[in-house]
C-alpha cells in the first residue's frame, strides 16, 4: 500500500497536494495546399449562417434562417474568421471591437483552403451560370435585403448613420444589378453589415486567386478590413464604410467585365459547402424567415409534423456518404419548404425532386425556389433542375415515375406513423438496384411481420449517428440509416 503503510519508525510526512503544470500542445496547423491553377480551393467547412427553428421552443438567437447552414452553426463547423462569422444576430455587427492583435490563423492569407480529402471531383459539374456573364446587365429579380430590413420596415439606422447614408448597394460576381441594402439593424432581421462582409469574403475565397483576393480580404489593408474598422466601436465612421464598399463594388465589377471571374470559375467543379450554406441562408432569410410562424401550424400526432435536416448534415449525406454526382437524381419525400431539394441542386448540380402535402410549407417552398433561381443567377452559379410537387407522395404520378430513376432518396420519417412507413416499403419495390434511401427510422426492424420480411429482403441497412445540432428539432445526437436496394 506504499509509504503510508510502511511499518518503520519514521514519522510520515504531512499530506501535501501536488500541483503539476501540463503544457497542452497547440493543434498542428493543417497542411493546406493551394490549387495548382492559382485559385483558392473551395473550403469544406461551413459558414455560421444561423437559422430560426420552426418550433418556437427551439428558436435560436442568431439568425432568422433555420440553418447553421441548415441553423445556428455553433456546430463545430465554422471557420476561424473574424467578426464576420461570429457576430450574433441579436447584436449588431458594427458594435464589435476593432482588434489589431488577431492571431495569424485568422488571416485569410495564412489559411490556404483545400478540397476535402474525402470528396472526389465531378468533372461534369459546371459551376458558371450561362446567363450571368453576358454583355448586358441583367435584372436577377431577387428579393433585396432592403425589402426585408429597412427604415420603412421600422428598423432603426445603425449608430452614426445619417438618413442620406442609409441606402447602399452591393455588387455580386456577375453581370446582374446590385442588391439594395439599408444600414439598419433590428433583432431577427437581416444584418446588412454582417451580410455584406460575408459576401466580400465568399467572393474572394471562391472566385479569385490569392493575388486577386488581396485587395478584398487582406488582413492589414483590404476593402473588408476598411469596412470592419469603419463600423467598429472605436471608429463608427459610416462615410468610410460606404467609400470602402464603393471601392469593392468598382473593383469586382472590373473583374467581371474583363472576364477574370468567368475564367476563374470555369476551373471550378464544385461549390464550397460554406458558400452553399450562405446562399441558401440568404434565400431562406428573404422568403421563409418573415413567415416562419406558418410552419408551426400542424396537427400533433399526424404524419404532417415539420422538421428540418440542416446544411452540414445534408452535405455529409450527399457528398461524403452517398457520393452523389451531377448526372444523378435526388428525391425528397416530404420536402417541407424545399431546403434539401435546393441544397442538392446547388451543391451537387443534380436533378432534384421534392413532394410535400402541407399547404403552408408548399407555398413557402415555391417562394424559396423562385428566390433560389434568382439568387443563383446573382452569384453567377449554375444549379441542377428543381422540381417541387404538391400532394401525397404515395399517389403523385410524377414522383412515382421518378422514383424508378432515383439514385438517392431522403425520407425524414422521424414522426411518420407505422402505416406510412409500411406504405413506403411497398413503394421501394420498384427502385433500381443500388438506390440509396436515407431515413431517420429504419425500415427493417425486429418485429415478425410480413411487411418487415419484405423490407429485409430488398434492403441492406447501415446504421449511423448524426452530430449535435444537425436537425432543427433537437440539439442532441441521433440515429439515421442508409438503406441500399438489393
Amino acid at each position: 500500500m506504499g509509504i503510508l503503510n510502511n511499518k518503520n519508525k519514521l514519522k510520515p510526512a504531512p499530506q501535501q497536494i501536488r500541483v503539476e503544470k501540463v503544457v497542452v500542445p497547440s493543434k498542428p496547423r493543417p497542411n493546406l495546399t493551394p490549387k495548382s491553377n492559382g485559385l483558392r480551393a473551395p473550403s469544406s467547412s461551413y459558414s455560421a449562417s444561423p437559422r430560426l427553428s420552426p418550433n418556437p421552443r427551439l428558436s435560436r438567437p442568431k439568425s432568422a434562417s433555420p440553418y447553421p447552414s441548415s441553423s445556428d452553426e455553433k456546430r463545430g463547423l465554422t471557420r476561424k474568421r473574424k467578426a464576420v462569422s461570429s457576430t450574433p444576430r441579436d447584436s449588431p455587427a458594427f458594435f464589435g471591437d476593432d482588434s489589431e492583435s488577431e492571431d495569424e490563423d485568422n488571416d485569410p492569407f495564412r489559411k490556404r483552403l483545400r478540397l476535402s480529402e474525402t470528396r472526389s471531383i465531378d468533372l461534369n459539374r459546371k459551376f458558371r451560370h450561362k446567363k450571368a456573364f453576358g454583355d448586358d446587365i441583367r435584372d436577377s429579380r431577387i428579393i433585396h435585403a432592403a425589402d426585408i430590413a429597412s427604415v420603412a420596415t421600422k428598423c432603426p439606422p445603425i449608430h452614426g448613420a445619417k438618413p442620406e447614408e442609409v441606402a447602399i448597394e452591393l455588387q455580386y460576381p456577375s453581370r446582374c444589378k446590385r442588391e439594395r441594402y439599408e444600414l439598419v439593424w433590428q433583432k431577427d432581421k437581416i444584418d446588412a453589415v454582417k451580410d455584406i462582409l460575408s459576401v466580400v469574403e465568399h467572393v474572394a475565397e471562391t472566385y479569385l486567386t490569392d493575388d486577386e483576393a488581396k485587395p478584398f480580404i487582406d488582413h492589414n489593408a483590404s476593402f473588408r478590413r476598411q469596412m470592419e474598422r469603419a463600423i467598429s466601436e472605436k471608429y463608427r465612421d459610416v462615410p468610410v464604410f460606404r467609400t470602402a464598399l464603393q471601392n469593392y463594388n468598382d473593383k469586382l465589377l472590373e473583374l467581371v467585365e474583363n472576364g477574370t471571374i468567368s475564367k476563374n470559375i470555369d476551373q471550378i467543379h464544385h461549390i464550397p459547402p460554406s458558400l452553399v450554406s450562405f446562399i441558401l441562408t440568404q434565400v431562406y432569410d428573404r422568403t421563409v424567415a418573415p413567415k416562419v410562424e406558418m410552419l408551426t401550424k400542424y396537427e400533433m400526432g399526424s404524419d404532417n409534423v415539420y422538421g428540418e435536416l440542416l446544411h452540414p448534415f445534408i452535405t455529409k449525406l450527399l457528398v461524403d456518404q452517398t457520393k452523389m454526382t451531377s448526372d444523378q437524381v435526388f428525391i425528397d419525400l416530404g420536402s417541407g419548404v424545399g431546403n434539401v431539394v435546393l441544397q442538392a441542386a446547388l451543391e451537387i448540380g443534380c436533378r432534384s425532386y421534392g413532394c410535400e402535402m402541407m399547404e403552408n410549407a408548399c407555398n413557402l417552398a415555391e417562394a424559396q425556389e423562385k428566390e433560389f433561381r434568382s439568387r443563383c443567377l446573382l452569384w453567377g452559379v449554375a444549379h441542377g433542375r428543381v422540381h417541387l410537387e404538391r400532394g401525397d407522395f404515395r399517389t403523385n404520378a410524377k414522383i412515382l415515375e421518378k422514383l424508378k430513376e432515383a439514385d438517392v432518396i431522403l425520407v425524414n420519417n422521424k414522426a411518420f406513423t407505422s402505416t406510412l412507413n409500411d406504405s413506403l416499403i411497398n413503394m421501394f419495390l420498384d427502385l433500381k438496384k443500388g438506390c440509396k434511401i436515407i431515413s431517420l427510422k429504419s425500415f427493417v426492424h425486429e418485429n415478425k411481420t410480413a411487411i418487415n420480411d419484405v423490407a429485409n429482403s430488398i434492403l441492406d441497412v447501415q446504421h449511423y449517428r448524426y452530430h449535435e445540432n444537425w436537425v432543427s428539432w433537437a440539439a442532441a445526437k441521433g440515429d439515421y440509416y442508409i438503406s441500399t436496394k438489393k
